[in-house]
């Protein structure tokens, strides 16, 4: 855990040479360290939100000319003064500034202490906290605008009010239990009831949002598969727009898998170009196979290409019964059109799962596009949704759900208040474990621990 009472100090940029680096201090005597090395205005006299040109010096030797920018507290990101030093990027100056400040009193800042701070301190809960994290990984529009929901508190504004409704009801039956002895009941079990059964519905939506969540956090595997010269390779190279597999006639030129990352709408698919599906014909094919096999299980979506021109109804229906797996989305991709009437090409077996393409000619890749779109996101993304994207959030939901599904069986029961106030304790604990209403030392070593230093 941080100590409160240290100056912490940490570049705030990238690490290595560039234009200039960001070095932060906060912490009570932030502007005092600062000015203590900072030869320009009185930076201990100023007004917050303010920047101010001089010269970092150590003794009589000039280090560089920067900007120092002043938050006074609590008006800053920690809630504490803090100082942000912009000089020039060399590592060496950045380095040299750094050393200086710990001489004159600061302490090199732990990954994630600037955050911690801030939730210390009550700037912002701590799944807005770990939204911090979320948004400086984010690698794409959609894990962006769901990180800067949370962060902004869309998450945890919609918790507190689920939270606040059950304490409610907790005050209510701990009131019972001081006047058990008269057998009153200031709790309504209907209305318990009630909120309760409308909670265990949100929890439920939300934990079911976690799997698209998730998907937009991390991306979505999708693996292209299907047997020997059924245009994989082509396809990939036709969704990336560019020659990234090697094209050939022969069956078994692909023999490793081909990652690739394809932003459809602002969500990132890993596209994962395997090996033909076929009785392998030597040792190094088999090893391709199976990497072919291994992928499929681990993926979200599995693109299913075959020949339309080669393949039989009887062996299409074969391996799509083959390949189709619990929890894995397929679409069925009939490729080489190109070499069909308009008469054959209708005729061709297809559903609402089913897209007819020639990866050759790019015919009909924009609809292939959306389909894949589609079949993992099932709904327009607005940037509003509350969505769950964290594994902790996700597992203190689940308990949360089991805590008022035994509140509900309570009443049912007509347990004594004892029990029914034990039971919304423990629903009312882990949604606090969410928002951090509810921390150890331990579960705050663990998030922060995953923060970028600087941050």
């Amino acid at each position: 855990m941080t100590n409160k009472e240290e100056t912490i100090v940490a570049l705030a940029t990238p690490s290595g040479s560039g234009a200039i680096g960001i070095i932060r201090l906060s912490g009570p005597d932030a502007i005092s360290i600062a000015q203590s090395v900072f030869k320009g205005k009185d930076l201990t006299q100023q007004e917050s939100h303010t920047i101010h040109f001089g010269n970092i010096v150590d003794g009589d030797m000039i280090l560089d000319e920067v900007l120092a920018s002043l938050f006074v507290a609590p008006r800053s990101y920690t809630r504490e003064n803090v100082v942000e030093i912009s000089c020039h990027g060399s590592a060496y100056i950045i380095e040299s500034i750094i050393k200086l400040l710990i001489k004159k009193g600061a302490r090199g800042a732990k990954p994630g202490e600037f955050t911690l701070r801030a939730f210390l301190n009550g700037q912002m809960d701590l799944s807005q906290a770990e939204a911090v994290a979320d948004l400086i990984a984010s690698n794409s529009k959609a894990s962006q605008q769901v990180a800067l929901q949370q962060l902004r508190g869309g998450f945890s504004n919609q918790l507190q009010t689920l939270r606040e409704q059950l304490v409610q009801f907790a005050s209510l039956i701990e009131l019972e239990l001081d006047f058990s002895e008269e057998d009153v009941e200031f709790a309504n079990r209907d209305q318990l009831k009630k909120l309760t059964h409308d909670i265990t519905r949100i929890i439920g939506s939300l934990i079911q949002s976690f799997e698209l969540g998730n998907a937009i956090k991390l991306g979505v595997n999708t693996v292209i598969a299907g047997r020997p010269n059924a245009g994989k390779s082509t396809l990939l190279n036709a969704l990336l727009n560019e020659e990234r597999a090697i094209v050939s006639h022969l069956p078994g030129t692909t023999r490793d898998t081909i990652e690739e990352v394809l932003n459809i709408r602002g969500i990132n698919f890993r596209l994962i170009d395997t090996a033909g599906i076929r009785e392998a014909t030597d040792a190094i094919e088999q090893i391709g196979v199976q990497r072919t096999m291994e992928k499929i299980n681990q993926s979200a979506l599995l693109i299913y290409v075959y020949d339309a021109e080669q393949i039989t109804i009887e062996e299409l229906n074969q391996d799509i019964a083959n390949l189709q797996k619990p929890g894995i989305s397929m679409l069925i991709v009939a490729n080489k059109i190109d070499l069909f009437s308009d008469a054959q090409v209708s005729a061709l077996p297809h559903n609402e799962n089913t897209v007819l393409i020639s990866a050759k000619d790019k015919v009909n890749i924009d609809e292939l596009k959306n389909a894949i779109y589609h079949a993992a996101i099932k709904y327009e993304l607005t940037g509003n949704e509350t969505l769950v994207t964290n594994i902790r959030h996700l597992e203190a939901l689940q308990k949360t759900e089991e805590s008022l599904i035994k509140v509900l069986s309570g009443i049912d029961s007509d347990i004594t208040s004892d029990f029914l106030a034990t039971d919304i304790k423990q629903a009312l604990h882990y949604l606090g474990e969410i928002t951090g209403a509810v921390t150890t030392d331990d579960l705050l070593e663990n998030i922060f621990s995953k923060f970028c230093i600087g941050k």
